[in-house]
């Protein structure tokens, strides 16, 4: 059964996409061209501009993407919250160099970008949506352990630490005295995890 135009043009898009977001994880942005990406894909480049008008908007939708990945993980119900999170921080550390490659790209076109500011709407709306889920989450899970760490604290330190991991761990003079990195990432998490337990309400100090 033959896919009709409108699905096969969702299955070229997300080819699209994930050859796009591989070229520019090994060669960075100055080697990530469109005429790399069309002849990669054996495509004419004028079939690219069918999914996206500029390299920029392209990047916008490589981040969006990878936010919409985000969210999706949040909303698995099943899983508690020490297990969203080293979900959450293994996203990012096994792959440091797209984590440190999007936060860059995301800044500076934020200041330089043209004809994306829908883009960033679209990419705020999914994170602001996702930080909704993460804050009640955390909140709950906060109030469980009966710690005194605030939400905003605990989630901002999370984000600091793994951003700190995903770059040391992409950084190409320290990644050479780093060891094994299975136990690095592990030892994160579990300095994520204890952080909140080390400001303890004063309740369960003296209990």
């Amino acid at each position: 059964m033959k896919m009709d135009r409108q699905a096969q043009f969702r299955a070229r898009e997300a080819l699209i996409f994930q050859v796009a977001e591989q070229l520019l994880l090994e060669n960075g942005e100055s080697g990530m061209t469109l005429d790399a990406l069309a002849a990669e894909l054996d495509l004419a480049k004028g079939t690219l501009y069918k999914h996206f008008q500029s390299k920029d908007e392209l990047y916008m939708l490589l981040i969006i993407r990878n936010e919409n990945m985000l969210l999706e993980m949040i909303k698995d119900a099943e899983k508690a919250f020490p297990e969203h999170l080293a979900f959450f921080m293994l996203h990012h550390l096994h792959h440091p160099e797209r984590t440190v490659l999007f936060h860059q790209i995301e800044e500076r076109l934020s200041t330089t970008g043209v004809g994306i500011h829908l883009l960033f709407s679209e990419l705020y709306q999914v994170r602001k949506q996702r930080l909704r889920i993460i804050f009640r989450m955390t909140e709950s899970y906060l109030e469980n352990i009966q710690s005194a760490m605030s939400v905003r604290d605990y989630l901002a330190s999370i984000w600091a630490l793994t951003h700190g991991a995903a770059a040391i761990l992409n950084s190409s003079f320290y990644q050479r005295y780093l060891g094994s990195r299975d136990t690095l990432r592990v030892a994160y998490i579990d300095q994520a995890l204890a952080m909140p337990k080390k400001q303890m309400s004063s309740t369960e100090q003296f209990a």
